[in-house]
């Protein structure tokens, strides 16, 4: 389900956050379905059960997650749609994008590595667009 590389630069904390996000981008998530608890996850993961309840609450502080007492953390309807305004969310995802695309500049990827890297990413999330990019 998620996995997570000690020897990785990025956080481990991020990995998990990562991790969960596509897991919900790609469907293997659904609302309603529950993430393992805190506990059993920092055990498979062989990390730090407070690193994983951290990566939870910024979850759930995102709205993609909801933590009850009793019935565990799992996937909120509100996945479905991005919050704010459409100039907002745009704002919001430029910003992730620039820091990314710096990280690759500074890991001296190529420009013809990164345009692969990115491609192969839109590749995973959308597999049955057409050649103009548009979902099919």
């Amino acid at each position: 389900m998620l996995s997570v590389r000690l020897d990785s630069p990025v956080p481990i904390g991020e990995q998990i956050l990562a991790g969960v996000r596509a897991l919900i981008a790609l469907g293997s998530l659904n609302p309603g379905d529950e993430l393992p608890p805190v506990r059993q996850l920092a055990g498979d993961l062989g990390v730090n059960l407070n690193t994983v309840a951290r990566a939870y609450r910024a979850l759930e502080a995102d709205g993609l997650v909801r933590t009850a007492r009793g019935r565990g953390t799992r996937v909120t309807a509100a996945t479905e749609r991005p919050t704010g305004s459409p100039a907002e969310v745009r704002a919001r995802l430029e910003s992730t994008l620039t820091a990314a695309v710096a990280d690759m500049k500074l890991a001296a990827l190529s420009r013809d590595d990164a345009a692969q890297l990115i491609a192969d990413l839109l590749n995973r999330y959308w597999p049955d667009a057409n050649q103009k990019g548009e979902p099919s």
